[in-house]
């Protein structure tokens, strides 16, 4: 999941309906794309994603 907007209004709203949803806060990450002229300031919201083949994999390799 990945929301990007230049609109700090639109981002709250979605962080509102993603904790409604309960969804685990320590999974998002909110980056701030900082603007100049040219582009204006972007906000990006996305959701980490687990790689399913490292939680069935508890032996790892570098221990």
């Amino acid at each position: 999941m990945i929301l990007e907007t230049r609109d700090e209004a639109e981002l709250r709203a979605q962080l509102c309906r993603l904790r409604e949803a309960r969804v685990d806060a320590s999974m998002l990450r909110i980056d701030t794309l900082c603007g100049r002229r040219a582009l204006p300031t972007t906000y990006r919201l996305s959701r980490f994603a687990v790689d399913p083949a490292c939680d069935s994999d508890h032996n790892h390799s570098d221990r």
